[in-house]
């Protein structure tokens, strides 16, 4: 049985393969065609899918799609009634797209791929819900799940049991803590899809002095349910998500690249207090209700991990699961899923253990493109290989670290990374000065032996996705400071020797050099492009920045060798 899954046409397009319940692949356009949060017809990542199952177009049993567009169009033309005349320029831009692609799925699968069998729609939150769900540990879980807007749902819970999902209740549009982040994130100079995670880090640079204001728009009730007012917000009117009126309660907008003010760090702060604690009281009420001790978070939202910690620390849950694509990318994963479980009823013997899900390349093919471009290298056993750059990142070097199979997800995991040493003070301005060129307040992560990170961080479970942000232990901060956020906080990526080898032996040689069992992981791209893909991706991002050696597979390039 094999089914495909895919998400596209607003941001993050992606494509999964399940064959006989099992994730074979998943990966998203953009790492192929090279345009950040792509929202394009995953071709792409489609064929990849394709190619790397083994299978052809003719094997397909069924193509899933992460929602269901006619429910979408009835929420974008009612929208747009209701916000008329102000939403015309809005209306006549998007229209064209709707006609086009958005409302014609089969015909452009048919088209693009040959695919003439059945396509299978699902709710843009059901796709959210089976993501996480039905690829955890867990036989009985309750589910919450949070993003800008499906259809027309922002926000959903349920629970889940053996092969079945239950949706209980749902908050629907225009009311989204989602939305919300997002329009407060372009109103602070940031890109919306790209820099809510610069905003989450921005918050802790700051006080919340704006929260009781934002109470004020966004009325909460015990249960975590919420309210917008429209009159500050204007998500169908014109070019931007907020009104005059919001500018005159919270004060002229930041331009993008402008000076970042005390008042622009106040409101990130505040809208990340507002967004933690509404999402805690929700997940209470969830634990109420169905009296579970396991959660799945899925949506756009939780790729927030300050916020997932707090949730795992307050809500009165033991377990949590969040898979590594919780955004939108993660509903082509989630639309294959449940197909095949709840819509054909085949029992689950499948977890998501990790994310290596994408691109790999052979030996022969990587060697064949170092040598295409001219570049000195040299190659390296494995042990040797370990032991060479775990003494070079304590000497103070960076590495581009291309290893293995691309993961699937916004974060960089330990095979399209990029390695430091986290013991320096002054990483952070290394980093950006030689690689990132981004934000000086936005914070590295720590990647650590999975069986040492509760030596280091308030820990008590995995975190193999990157997606929880524990506080540091007070005696280790001086120890690591590279991976220190200004709140005391680190977003930590467990690593276990059983699934990722080669990264465990090289923090482990790290760690003899050192005795820190921790490494700096940040994802292996330039400012503004998405993760590397190819061998090819790699070896321009090196070129095109001041790193200082280059490890593809056991190749290792060394700029020092390449400049003479």
């Amino acid at each position: 049985m094999n089914i495909l899954g895919i998400s596209c046409h607003y941001h993050d397009s992606a494509a999964c393969l399940v064959k006989d319940g099992k994730v074979v692949v998943a990966v998203q356009e953009e790492r192929f065609n090279r345009l950040k949060n792509s929202p394009d017809f995953p071709i792409n990542a489609i064929n990849y899918c394709i190619q790397e199952g083994g299978i052809t177009f003719d094997d397909l049993d069924y193509v899933g799609f992460y929602e269901k567009p006619y429910l979408k169009f009835s929420r974008m033309v009612i929208g747009h009634l209701r916000s008329w005349p102000f939403s015309l320029n809005n209306f006549l831009n998007t229209m064209p797209n709707w006609l086009q692609d958005r409302l014609v799925i089969p015909i452009t699968i048919e088209k693009e791929v040959g695919f003439k069998g059945k396509v299978i729609f699902i709710k843009h939150h059901l796709s959210h819900a089976a993501s996480s769900f039905l690829v955890s540990p867990f036989e009985e879980a309750a589910i919450l799940t949070a993003d800008a807007v499906g259809e027309w749902a922002t926000m959903t819970y349920g629970v889940g049991r053996g092969n079945k999902i239950d949706i209980q209740k749902e908050i629907r549009y225009p009311n989204s803590l989602g939305l919300l982040y997002t329009a407060i994130t372009t109103y602070l100079g940031f890109t919306a899809h790209e820099g809510e995670g610069t905003v989450m880090a921005l918050a802790s640079c700051g006080e919340p002095r704006y929260v009781d204001k934002l109470k004020g728009i966004v009325m909460v009730k015990p249960d975590g349910s919420h309210m917008v007012d429209e009159r500050f917000f204007g998500f169908n009117k014109g070019s931007r998500m907020y009104t005059n009126r919001f500018l005159k309660s919270f004060g002229p907008e930041r331009k993008p690249g402008g000076r970042l003010e005390d008042r622009h760090k106040d409101i990130a702060a505040s809208l990340q207090k507002f967004t933690e604690e509404t999402l805690i009281a929700v997940a209470r009420h969830v634990q109420d209700k169905t009296r579970l001790n396991k959660l799945c978070l899925a949506g756009g939202l939780f790729l927030n991990c300050v916020a997932n910690s707090k949730i795992l620390e307050q809500s009165g849950f033991k377990e949590l699961f969040i898979q590594p694509a919780a955004g939108d990318s993660g509903g082509s994963l989630g639309a294959a899923t449940y197909i095949y479980h709840c819509v054909l009823n085949k029992p689950r013997d499948f977890i998501m253990q990790h994310a290596y899900l994408g691109t790999g390349y052979p030996s022969n093919y990587i060697k064949r493109v170092i040598l295409n471009r001219g570049v000195s290298f040299r190659e390296l056993e494995d042990g040797e290989l370990s032991r060479f750059i775990a003494r070079e990142i304590s000497c103070g070097r960076v590495v581009g670290w291309f290893q293995g199979k691309m993961e699937f997800g916004p974060r960089a995991l330990g095979n399209r990374s990029i390695l430091a040493d986290p013991r320096n003070p002054d990483i952070k301005e290394i980093l950006n000065e030689k690689v990132k060129h981004r934000e000086g307040f936005r914070p590295y992560a720590p990647v650590i032996l999975e069986e040492r990170a509760g030596e280091f961080f308030n820990l008590e479970c995995k975190s193999p996705f990157m997606l929880l942000a524990p506080m540091v232990k007070e005696e280790k901060k001086a120890l690591i400071p590279g991976v220190v956020h200004v709140d005391g906080t680190a977003r930590v990526q467990t690593v276990s020797k059983a699934i990722n080898p080669r990264l465990w032996h090289l923090i482990k040689d790290f760690e003899n050099i050192t005795g820190i069992p921790v490494i700096i992981n940040t994802s292996f791209n330039l400012r503004g492009e998405p993760i590397v893909c190819a061998p090819e991706d790699a070896i321009s991002c090196f070129q095109r920045s001041q790193m200082d050696y280059l490890v593809l597979e056991n190749f290792v390039i060394d700029r020092m060798k390449n400049n003479k």
